[in-house]
């Protein structure tokens, strides 16, 4: 008999799959040692267009704190200019979408200023607007964009400053965070995640290193909002764990990698085999490329003629033509690079003639080796095919009946079936079940008589899955898990389980342990706090592996806070004691609910709960304290994880009042005239001090406020007074009065409500002559509550009645208003000016000047006209330059000539196109070529001709472009 179970072995009746089962031990690469970098240092000496790169790579998101502080590192020599009283900053930077001015202030208020971005002048528009107030020449960018990061120029006559703006993205959040990955050597690794906004730009790392993107190794891969990592091949040296950034966000996701496992998809079987058949062992495994070696009885076997061996895929094949008796024996195949070994045996069946009666009672001729584990009892895995080839023999020959229990076996096709063949009889389980398991019986008759055997067929399969699996405890970055074992151990004994996690909404599953763990209760250690994660559990028998148990409910790993912290007392009374503190350095993902306060007597153990309900502030009054008692104050913080460590006081706290004399601080601010306009609001916060707590009373010029009209706030430490809308009736002097007892403190101030002034009284013109009148007037009646600081006269002509400014800001009640027009009649008014603005009003003067005509005589020369006509002549030439490379320098030279000359600038002869590396200007004769950071090719002679009908010149110079110096490292 044959039967074909997979891994069964020979004498012992004990199944063990658990070699298949192979643990794999990571290798940690060795962490090189990282010299640590002062970013600061690094920044100082770094082009400014490389600062954005850098503050990225050291995790700087404050670019304007950064630009700040390096300004102030910064200590350069400010070099004196002509033209600039204040030159641009060395760097700007916005937010995209937002506004950017860039100010200069310039020596000539009647200065011209250019605007230059890249090269380009700037006109204005709805985005670019430029003003001149002064001195002060602004350039507003309005809704910048990434397009406006650039460099930009500002140009007063031969002088320029230059700047860089730097446009910063909104920060980048990271929407689906990055799984972890657990794989077998050689297979495809892909870390995706996915950002907020399309086009941002993703930092990778491994460990604490930033891959290249020109690496070999790994690929990155961009779609929309989706950014992936990819390694096409894993290998061990990729075990770790891999990082993505983004300047608003950060992710990271381990890799596992486990060495390959070879997995047998066929096993070989034992085969039975006449003399001068063919035998064929065969088996199949996972891998092709896996090659291999075949035994007999422990000596390899060497191919012949009538030996072959073959491997063509994953399938391996040892055939033997014309069989031997010398062929019999053990086979075994051992894949190379494996703990692996397949075996069968192949029987050889001897036919022999004997001479015996016609009349032989039927035997049936049972194998008690190969799958027998005990006498008459057969093991077989589930999903295995069981084939049990019993010889009979009798003459004539035997009547074979199969049964299983009671009921006979007749069916010869099907899963369960009995095939006859001479001599034997075959029967047949394809796929076994747990159901097929049982007593099978064979019964052979002939006229001479009767024979029997029972056998029992057990079938073992693996277990079921584990129960019940549930987070019993979590902590930072751990998690107690736990579970009940299967019902059904699958007819072998439980070696242990095996454990995956996974974050919850990931479709990606991690292996927690590759040897077999025994208990029911794991901690999972190496996650991240405040994810969400989900468990599972296999459990492992001789046979093979459970299916997965249910996901255990969603946890969170989170830990308690950390310990509040300064805790101080803040004051202290005969039964009350007032606590404050801050908030704890470390919170975690569990956030924080609330502050437990409690209170020990000194020298006791027994601490007491003050508050029933978490505290939400960082302060807390505790009450109904005993006077005169030493008492200890501890404050704790708690979560959902738990609660915190305590804070506790340095030393105990004697519940007594402290007296303190009354005491008033009036702020500096105060202690001069307090002046507001009309309609303004008034807060005035008064603090003092004294204990126990003072009465504090407001007076206005000695009577008590008005609480109709004024506001008055108290508490413990401080007094305010307010005014919503402040009038001219709220003026005068104000005092407040603190008492305890019979002591007491007082503090004054004057408070003066402003208004605009009237218009001014009896506006008169006292005298005309000339082109000239003389004006005067008298103040008004009303000042708004403040000095006059001046006037402002204007003047109309009677026929448009116009008005202009003769003069503002007029400080003496009489005026002379000059260059006026002959033959015109003028009326004059005045305004009066104070703190608050001009009157409301003016005043009109109540008589007018009239500018008498006088006849005059022009007698003009004749006019010759000049012959303009010239040939081009440069009158400042071209000045030799040596310029770094990678800095935009500009060359000047000046020509005159009429008819107005062409312009070629020319590089080594040849003629400048509309190459926009190079920007050519002419300005009233004065040309200038800009070149925009050239590069070291950019370098010759330069020369600029000019050309009109009368005649050419010409001009040239020497440009020599320099290498930028690079500064050796200690290390080089």
């Amino acid at each position: 008999m044959t039967e074909t179970p997979r891994g069964a072995g020979e004498d012992d009746g004990d199944l063990d799959f658990s070699a298949l089962l192979k643990a794999t031990k990571k290798k940690k690469k060795p962490q090189p040692a990282v010299e640590e970098k002062d970013v600061w240092e690094i920044l100082k000496t770094a082009h400014p267009s490389e600062y954005e790169k850098i503050a990225f790579e050291y995790g700087i998101t404050d670019l304007r704190g950064m630009l700040k502080r390096l300004k102030k590192m910064k200590t350069v020599e400010p070099k004196h200019s002509d033209a600039f009283l204040k030159k641009l900053e060395s760097a700007y930077s916005c937010e995209k979408g937002k506004k950017i001015v860039l100010s200069v202030e310039v020596v000539d208020p009647n200065a011209q200023v250019k605007w230059l971005k890249n090269g380009q002048e700037i006109k204005p528009s709805a985005k670019y607007i430029i003003e001149c107030v002064g001195n002060v020449r602004t350039l507003t960018i309005n809704k910048t964009s990434l397009a406006d990061d650039a460099a930009y120029e500002c140009v007063v006559e031969n002088e320029k400053c230059f700047t860089e703006v730097f446009v910063k993205e909104p920060p980048i959040k990271i929407i689906k965070l990055m799984d972890d990955y657990h794989v077998v050597v050689g297979e495809r690794v892909e870390f995706e995640i996915e950002v907020s906004e399309e086009g941002a730009h993703v930092m990778w790392a491994y460990e604490d290193q930033e891959l290249s993107r020109d690496s070999q190794k790994f690929r990155f891969k961009k779609d929309g909002k989706k950014h992936c990592l990819i390694i096409q091949e894993a290998t061990l040296d990729d075990i770790g764990m891999y990082h993505a950034w983004t300047n608003g966000g950060h992710t990271k996701g381990e890799l596992e990698v486990e060495e390959k496992e070879l997995e047998v998809l066929q096993s070989i079987a034992d085969l039975t085999v006449r003399a001068a058949d063919q035998a064929m062992f065969k088996c199949e495994v996972s891998d092709e490329k896996v090659t291999g070696k075949w035994f007999k009885d422990g000596v390899e076997v060497l191919p012949s003629d009538r030996i072959k061996m073959t491997h063509i895929g994953r399938m391996h094949r040892l055939t033997i033509d014309e069989v031997k008796p010398e062929d019999a024996g053990d086979y075994t195949f051992i894949p190379d690079g494996y703990a692996l070994s397949l075996s069968a045996k192949l029987n050889f069946l001897e036919i022999k003639i004997d001479y015996v009666p016609r009349q032989d009672p039927p035997k049936i001729h049972l194998d008690t080796t190969g799958n027998m584990v005990s006498q008459n009892t057969i093991i077989v895995v589930a999903g295995n095919k069981l084939r049990l080839d019993v010889e009979i023999s009798g003459e004539p020959a035997p009547t074979v009946v199969w049964m299983k229990g009671d009921k006979p076996i007749t069916d010869v096709e099907g899963r369960m079936r009995v095939e006859a063949r001479k001599d034997l009889s075959c029967f047949v389980i394809e796929g076994a079940e747990r159901a097929d398991e049982g007593n099978y019986s064979i019964t052979v008759t002939n006229p001479a008589g009767e024979d029997k055997a029972i056998l029992f067929v057990k079938i073992v399969d693996v277990p079921d899955e584990p129960e019940n699996v549930k987070c019993i405890a979590v902590g930072e970055d751990c998690a107690t898990i736990v579970w009940d074992p299967p019902k059904f151990d699958g007819g072998a004994p439980i070696k242990g389980y095996l454990m995956e996690r996974k974050k919850k909404g990931s479709s990606r599953w991690t292996k927690l342990n590759f040897d077999v763990y025994e208990s029911t209760t794991y901690e999972a250690k190496r996650m991240i706090e405040g994810v969400l994660y989900e468990m599972r559990v296999f459990a492992v028998n001789g046979i093979g592996l459970s299916p997965p148990s249910l996901n255990s409910k969603p946890f969170m790993p989170i830990a308690p806070t950390s310990e509040p912290v300064r805790l101080m007392v803040h004051d202290v009374t005969d039964t009350t004691c007032t606590l404050k503190w801050l908030a704890p350095e470390k919170i975690g993902a569990g956030g924080l609910d609330g502050y437990i306060i409690e209170y020990c007597k000194d020298g006791g153990t027994e601490w007491v709960q003050v508050n029933k309900e978490l505290c939400e502030r960082q302060g807390y009054v505790v009450r109904d304290l005993p006077t005169g008692e030493k008492i200890n104050f501890r404050v704790m913080a708690k979560n959902i994880a738990g609660v915190s460590p305590p804070a506790l006081l340095a030393q105990s706290v004697t519940i007594r009042e402290i007296m303190e004399l009354p005491k008033i601080r009036l702020p500096r601010d105060l202690r001069q005239k307090y002046i507001r306009k009309v309609g303004e609001k008034i807060n005035l916060t008064i603090p003092f001090q004294g204990k126990p707590r003072p009465v504090a009373t407001w007076f206005k010029d000695g009577e008590p406020v008005d609480a109709k009209k004024v506001g008055v706030l108290n508490s413990n430490v401080d007094s305010i007074l307010f005014i919503r809308s402040a009038e001219r009736e709220h003026s005068g002097k104000y005092e407040l009065v603190l008492q305890i007892e019979n002591m007491e403190d007082r503090a004054s101030f004057e408070i003066r409500i402003v208004d605009k002034p009237g218009p001014p009284v009896g506006v008169n013109v006292a005298e005309v002559w000339g082109f000239n009148a003389a004006l005067e007037w008298k103040p008004p009646k009303d000042d708004g509550n403040c000095d006059i600081t001046g006037y402002t006269i204007q003047k109309a002509d009677k026929k448009t009645m116009e008005w202009f400014t003769v003069y503002d800001h007029n400080r003496r009640p009489n005026c002379t208003a000059s260059d006026l027009v002959m033959g015109n009649e003028y009326t004059f008014r005045v305004y009066s000016e104070n703190l608050c603005g001009l009157s409301e009003e003016p005043c009109f003067s109540k008589n007018t000047a009239a500018i008498p005509k006088i006849g005059l005589d022009c007698n003009r020369a004749p006019f010759k006209e000049k012959d303009m006509n010239a040939c081009p002549k440069f009158t400042q030439p071209l000045q030799d330059r040596s310029v770094v490379a990678g800095y935009s320098t500009a060359i000047s030279c000046s020509v005159r000539g009429f008819p107005k000359p062409k312009i070629v600038w020319m590089r080594n002869r040849m003629i400048l196109g509309d190459d926009p590396k190079f920007l050519m200007q002419n300005n009233q004769g004065v040309l200038t070529l800009n070149i925009r950071k050239p590069g070291l090719y950019d370098g010759g002679k330069y020369s600029c001709k000019a050309v009109n009908d009368l005649g050419e010149d010409e001009v040239e110079c020497k440009l020599e472009i320099r290498a930028v110096p690079v500064e050796k490292t200690e290390k080089d």
